[in-house]
């Protein structure tokens, strides 16, 4: 075995705690002369081991060992964990570093690595499943990390592709390196952080630290050393830059952000309020710089890739118990062909997926939040517990002036001073069907609340929903995928 592979576990548990499995396994094909070439541990060391105290399983392919190629046995081994893993109920991770398919053992190995896809698929929402692509993950391969839950993409070598750059037509790597860690992290919406190896295996340790070991026992919890009540100051400076916002909100600063480089305009992750871990969705308007200046800017709109961000980070937060949190700030659906056709399937999810969570959910509105954009994004038509509104919000159809030059059409078009009544109106129309207070009075917000006392209202009303118990009706699952 070589020392890439242990080196790498080894940096990932806590020292001295890593137990090896099946560390005399060898390939069992002899076809093609393979029993000439020695496979130690086939090419995969296995094992378990601790992270800060939690028990974690482990898996770190070999690529000096045929390649790091999947064997029958090789594959065997991973599932092996997999089994372990869903019994005693804790994380998988796996380090990839893998050529693909080992040719020469052919059926054998197909049918070894469909048992790793079906062990996958069966601990999905069951125990947290993490995988590092440090090296290659091509072909088949490719499919394990999609079906795990976070993935995590060494930036220089890392390499993840179903098919090889080469191999698309009119496409070669220097041209479009579609399976290159920056790729991967901007289009594809796999790859939720990127980074090189250390710094990959330091947030792995962080992230395992947060998370529930299963979907039944949460060790998540960790003292608040925090003020519950501390005000944040000029928090509404991060009303654009809601990544900021919510780490403004959260215990001593911590935000873990997700998919950090895919559809910047929607920001999942997981913050901490008085020790627990929650799961946070926001629209972002903007990106700020060191010096607090926008140094990127987006519409405030629902865009396909920004709900498909959304809906799973969700469906995660939901099948392991985390509370979510949403910020919203949005005034509609991005308009283009190739939005019509990919969006409202995309809100759809979206929308389901708030709509099925079951966990506690706690939303604020802290600027814009027009139409059916606001419906999906966890309002209380949809499910949302408790929702609070900053004195400024705006709640309605859409925006005052819009809806006025559609109500006063006629009244516009025969006025002298066009202006002037759109203004009268519109002001009245904001009052009357836009304003927070508006929306309060007929119950669908909950409270007005002032931008510095939103991480005390926040944390106030996770701790009162921390019983919550709310079931659905009975189905084998629903059909919005």
């Amino acid at each position: 075995m070589s020392n890439s592979a242990s080196m790498r576990i080894a940096n990932l548990l806590d020292d001295g705690s890593f137990v090896e499995l099946g560390s005399y396994i060898t390939a069992r094909s002899t076809d093609f002369n393979l029993q000439q070439k020695e496979t130690p541990a086939d090419g995969c060391l296995t094992g378990y081991g601790t992270i800060e105290g939690n028990l974690v399983y482990v898996y770190s392919q070999d690529a000096s060992v045929l390649g790091g190629s999947i064997g029958e046995m090789h594959a065997k081994k991973i599932a092996n964990v997999y089994a372990l893993a869903m019994k005693m109920g804790a994380p998988v991770i796996g380090l990839v570093d893998c050529a693909g398919l080992r040719l020469q053992e052919a059926t054998d190995a197909l049918n070894a690595f469909g048992q790793i896809y079906l062990s996958q698929v069966q601990a999905s929402g069951v125990i947290p499943q993490i995988t590092a692509v440090l090296g290659t993950c091509g072909g088949g391969m490719a499919v394990v990390p999609a079906l795990t839950d976070f993935t995590f993409m060494e930036t220089k070598s890392g390499k993840l592709f179903l098919n090889s750059p080469n191999a698309i037509d009119g496409n070669e790597i220097s041209k479009c390196n579609t399976s290159s860690a920056a790729w991967q992290e901007e289009n594809t919406g796999e790859v939720d952080m990127t980074g090189d190896e250390a710094d990959l295996i330091n947030s792995i340790r962080t992230l395992i630290s947060i998370l529930p070991a299963n979907n039944e026992d949460d060790m998540s919890y960790d003292e608040c050393t925090d003020d519950l009540n501390r005000a944040c100051e000029n928090l509404e400076a991060f009303k654009g830059d809601t990544a900021e916002a919510l780490a403004e909100i959260s215990d001593n600063r911590f935000f873990f952000e997700v998919k950090k480089g895919y559809c910047k305009s929607m920001v999942t992750g997981f913050i901490r309020l008085n020790g627990t871990t929650v799961g946070a969705v926001a629209n972002r308007s903007e990106v700020l710089d060191e010096e607090g200046n926008a140094a990127e800017t987006y519409d405030a709109v629902l865009s396909a890739a920004g709900c498909e961000k959304a809906a799973k980070f969700v469906n995660f937060c939901d099948a392991f118990g985390i509370p979510v949190l949403t910020l919203v700030n949005v005034k509609g659906m991005q308009a283009s062909i190739c939005q019509e056709k990919k969006l409202p399937a995309a809100m759809a999810k979206m929308t389901y997926a708030f709509a099925n969570a079951t966990v506690p959910k706690v939303s604020v509105v802290i600027g814009e939040a027009y139409g059916s954009a606001y419906v999906a994004m966890n309002s209380k038509s949809i499910g949302a517990d408790v929702v609070f509104s900053w004195p400024d919000a705006s709640i309605g159809m859409m925006d005052a002036t819009n809806a006025v030059k559609i109500i006063y059409a006629d009244e516009i078009n025969a006025s002298e001073q066009a202006s002037a009544l759109i203004s009268e109106k519109a002001a009245e129309y904001a009052n009357l069907q836009s304003s927070p207070l508006s929306a309060a009075r007929r119950g669908y917000v909950d409270n007005i609340i002032e931008p510095q006392d939103t991480r005390k209202y926040v944390i106030g009303a996770f701790e009162m929903l921390f019983t919550k118990r709310e079931d659905r009706p009975a189905k084998k699952h629903g059909s919005v995928m």
